[in-house]
C-alpha cells in the first residue's frame, strides 16, 4: 500500500467513525468530520497533507497525489 491509498483509506475511516459517533453519542462529533473535509479540500490545493508527511518519515513509498 503506497501513501496515497493509505491517506484516503484512514480519512474515509475518520468520516464513517465521526458520522457514527455524531449520529449515536453527541452532534458536536460532526466538527471532527467537518475538519478531516478541510484538511483533504486544503491538501487537494496545497498538495500538503500532514498524515502524508508522516507516513512518508515511516517509509512508506510515495503514491503520485503528494509527491
Amino acid at each position: 500500500m503506497n501513501i496515497d491509498r493509505t491517506v484516503f483509506a484512514v480519512a474515509g475511516l475518520f468520516i464513517l467513525i465521526s458520522l457514527t459517533l455524531g449520529l449515536l453519542h453527541s452532534p458536536w462529533w460532526f466538527l471532527f468530520t467537518a475538519f478531516v473535509g478541510l484538511n483533504m479540500f486544503q491538501a487537494a490545493f496545497t498538495g500538503f497533507c500532514p498524515l502524508a508527511k508522516l507516513l512518508r518519515a515511516f517509509g512508506l513509498r510515495p503514491g503520485c497525489a503528494f509527491d
